[in-house]
């Protein structure tokens, strides 16, 4: 085996693979905001046989809902794991290398689909989703990891 096949082997090896998440929350700003994670919660409401609710039978079960908050900047997005785990991230501004000397920087890219795949590596999350009608071009961002939530169930 050459040097440079082994070297890509390796490479194949040793990458951390992808995970479809769905984003359950976004919100993006440039100046400072408070991001709120919902937490879950189920409501059970009795109808009648037409649909509607009355409102004396409608309760909430379960424990209360959770309720994080974050003071961030840029774009914030929930993901929902396969675990039902919710990971915050977070990306405030890009610098680019041609513009380092300039001082120019660029938003972050916000995915736009529901379902995106990630690849968690240390505290980042590199996101990758499809921009084309056949799914053969794709946009990414890196985004730093804020907090890693467990879903609250309800009962």
């Amino acid at each position: 085996m050459t040097p440079v096949v082994f070297i890509l082997a390796l490479q194949v090896m040793a990458k951390t693979p992808m995970v479809s998440v769905r984003i359950v929350n976004r919100q993006a700003s440039r100046s400072e905001y408070g991001y709120v994670v919902p937490g879950y919660a189920s409501s059970r409401c009795t109808a009648d046989g037409y649909g509607n609710t009355a409102s004396s039978g409608c309760s909430v079960s379960g424990t209360p809902a959770l309720m994080e908050r974050f003071q961030v900047r840029g774009a914030t997005l929930s993901l929902l794991l396969p675990d039902s785990r919710i990971v915050v991230v977070n990306c405030v501004a890009k610098m680019n290398w041609t513009d380092r000397y300039q001082g120019r920087y660029r938003s972050c890219r916000v995915p736009l689909a529901e379902t995106v795949e990630a690849e968690f590596k240390g505290d980042k999350a590199k996101l990758t989703w499809s921009v084309s009608v056949d799914g053969r071009k794709k946009e990414s961002e890196t985004y730093r990891i804020i907090a890693v939530l467990s879903k609250m169930r309800a009962d």
